[in-house]
C-alpha cells in the first residue's frame, strides 16, 4: 500500500499505481491525486486491517506522511524504525559500536547562541537533528565563521518555518558532528521480508566546492554502479541487520573515502529520494521501475542492465534558490533558457518557488559527469535565469 502526501507526486508514480493497481491509503492529502471513490483508494481502517492480517510492503512518496503512520498503532513497527532514522542523534547512537571514534553531539536550539565552538575539532558540520534536503546544514571551518553561520541558521529557521511538518523538519535540536571525508552517494534500496538488502540505484552527489553542502547535482552511470554496487550492498546489509529491518524501503546517504571505507550520513525511511526524484531517475537511466521492484519484491538484474547501458551519465539537477534573492524579490524564472543549455532533457518539473525554496527539478542525460553542461549548472547561482522585481 502507498501513502501519498505533499509536496509532490510524479506522473510516473501515479502511472505505476494505476498499472499495478496498488492500493492508496486515504488521508487528508489523497484527494489532490485520487478521488475518494477511486477503487484503488482504501480507508485508514482497511489499511489497518490489512496490516494486522498480512505485513505487506508500505511506501510513501513523502515524509509528510510520517505523522499518519505514527498515529496508527498497526504501523508501530514502521513508526519505531522511522524515529530511529529520522533523528540523526538516535541514528548515530545505533552506529556507535561500529564507529566508536566518530564525534557527534546534540545541541538544543536554545543553546546555540552560547555554544563554544572552540571546544570542537574543526571543521565540523551542524544541522537539525530532524531535517530534509540540506535545510539548516552548515560547515564550520573556523571559530571566526561561527557568528555569521549562527545568524544564517536563525534566519533559515524563520524562512523554513511551516514548510514541512515537524516529523520531517524540526529545528528544536541540532547535531554537531565531525566532517565525513570522501565522495558522497545517495542510494535507493529496500530490505525484503527475509532481511536482504536490494539496491535499486546508486547516485553520486557532487559539490561545487569543499564548503558546498547543497543538493544541486546527483548522477548515476554504469561506472558508478560497477564500482560501488558490491561494497555498498555489503555495508547496507550489515546496517539493516543492526537495525533489525524487514519490508523497509529507504534512501541512504553515505560517503566513501579513497581507501574504500564507508561512513553513513543518514537514512531517509520508508521512501526513495524526495519529490519522486531518484526512483524516477532509475527508469530514465536503466529502464526498470524501482517502485514495482519494491512492491513485487523483485531484484534488478544488474549484470544484464549494465551490459545494455547507453554509456550516458543521468543526472538530477535540484534548482534550489541560490540566487541571493528572496522569493518575494523574484518575478520570473526562465525555464526555457535553462533547458536550452542541455543536450538531452528527460523531464523538467517546475516548482512554485513562492511556496518552496526551489525553482524545480531537471532530469538530464549527458556524456559524462565532467561535461561542460554539468559543470556549468553545478557552479551556477541561477541568477542568469531570473528577473527580479523592479528590473
Amino acid at each position: 500500500m502507498i501513502i501519498l502526501d505533499k509536496p509532490y507526486v510524479s506522473e510516473f508514480l501515479l502511472k505505476t499505481i494505476r498499472e499495478n493497481k496498488f492500493s492508496v491509503v486515504q488521508t487528508q492529502s489523497t484527494s489532490k491525486w485520487m478521488t475518494e471513490n477511486d477503487p484503488l483508494v482504501i480507508s485508514g481502517e482497511q489499511a489497518a486491517k490489512r496490516r494486522r492480517e498480512f505485513v505487506e510492503p508500505v511506501y510513501t512518496n513523502s515524509e509528510n506522511a510520517i505523522g499518519w503512520i505514527e498515529q496508527n498503532p498497526e504501523f508501530s513497527y514502521l513508526a519505531e524504525k522511522i524515529k530511529l532514522f529520522k533523528n540523526k542523534v538516535a541514528f548515530r547512537e545505533l552506529l556507535k559500536k561500529d564507529f566508536p571514534d566518530y564525534f557527534f553531539q546534540a545541541v538544543a536550539l536554545s543553546e546555540l547562541p552560547d555554544l563554544d565552538v572552540s571546544n570542537f575539532s574543526l571543521p565540523f558540520i551542524i544541522k537539525p537533528s530532524v531535517g530534509f534536503f540540506s535545510m539548516g546544514v552548515y560547515k564550520v571551518n573556523n571559530v571566526h565563521e561561527w557568528p555569521g553561520i549562527l545568524q544564517n541558521i536563525q534566519k533559515e529557521i524563520i524562512t523554513n518555518k511551516n514548510i514541512y511538518p515537524e516529523e520531517v523538519y524540526n529545528d528544536s535540536e541540532f547535531i554537531v558532528e565531525e566532517v565525513i571525508n570522501g565522495d558522497e552517494f545517495a542510494i535507493d534500496c529496500y530490505v525484503n521480508d527475509t532481511g536482504e538488502v536490494v539496491v535499486l540505484n546508486i547516485m553520486q552527489h557532487v559539490f561545487s566546492s569543499g564548503d558546498d553542502v547543497g543538493d544541486r547535482l546527483y548522477f548515476t552511470s554504469a561506472r558508478v554502479m560497477n564500482l560501488y554496487l558490491k561494497p555498498v550492498t555489503v555495508f547496507l546489509q550489515k546496517m539493516a541487520g543492526s537495525a533489525d529491518l524487514k519490508q523497509f524501503p529507504m534512501h541512504v546517504e553515505l560517503r566513501i573515502d579513497e581507501k574504500g571505507n564507508i561512513m553513513p550520513i543518514e537514512v531517509n525511511p520508508l521512501r526513495f529520494g524526495g519529490w519522486c526524484t531518484t526512483a524516477d531517475l532509475a527508469f530514465y537511466a536503466y529502464g526498470f521501475n524501482a517502485y514495482e521492484q519494491y512492491f513485487l519484491q523483485q531484484k534488478p538484474n544488474w549484470d544484464q542492465i549494465l551490459k545494455k547501458s547507453d554509456g550516458k551519465t543521468h543526472c538530477i539537477v535540484v534548482l534550489d534558490n541560490s540566487t541571493g534573492y528572496s522569493e518575494d524579490q523574484i518575478r520570473t524564472f526562465d525555464y526555457e533558457k535553462l533547458t536550452s543549455g542541455f543536450r538531452k532533457v528527460w523531464e523538467l518539473r517546475k516548482v512554485n518557488y513562492k511556496e518552496y525554496p526551489l525553482f524545480g527539478m531537471l532530469f538530464i542525460a549527458t556524456e559524462n559527469e565532467n561535461s561542460d553542461e554539468v559543470l556549468r549548472i553545478l557552479h551556477s547561482d541561477l541568477r542568469e535565469f531570473i528577473q527580479v522585481t523592479g528590473s
